[in-house]
């Protein structure tokens, strides 16, 4: 129960940056190169915090006590799965993965920039 606890509470965080930075550029360039652009805004932030974070609970793993080590080692790999898995589903699924939203469609486009006439 801790594990599943600190996972949602952990994981959540990360995708949270990841996904509405992926959000805001969708309607200007699609699902996959919104997500190629957001983890390169924000991939390096949450890759390495992601490894930070997998490598204090895996610190827990070399306690005497079974649970802790145990609780530890789930949540390191989780996070680093969450880490490393999010972008990967959003490139593979695409569109659908917006699906009660009208992203899902892909057919919501913003306006390019009109220049001025001068």
């Amino acid at each position: 129960m801790y594990s599943f606890l600190f996972l949602v509470a952990l994981g959540v965080d990360y995708s949270i940056f990841l996904v509405v930075r992926a959000k805001q550029l969708t309607p200007a360039h699609g699902t996959k190169e919104a997500m190629a652009r957001a983890v390169a805004y924000t991939g390096g932030i949450i890759t390495s915090a992601g490894i930070v974070l997998a490598a204090v609970f895996v610190v827990l793993g070399v306690l005497p006590l079974i649970a802790m080590a145990q609780c530890g080692i789930l949540v390191a790999l989780g996070v680093l799965l969450g880490t490393f898995l999010v972008p990967a589903i959003f490139t593979t699924v695409s569109n659908p993965i917006w699906w009660p939203n009208k992203l899902a469609r892909g057919s919501v486009r913003t306006p390019e920039p009109t220049k001025l006439q001068s």
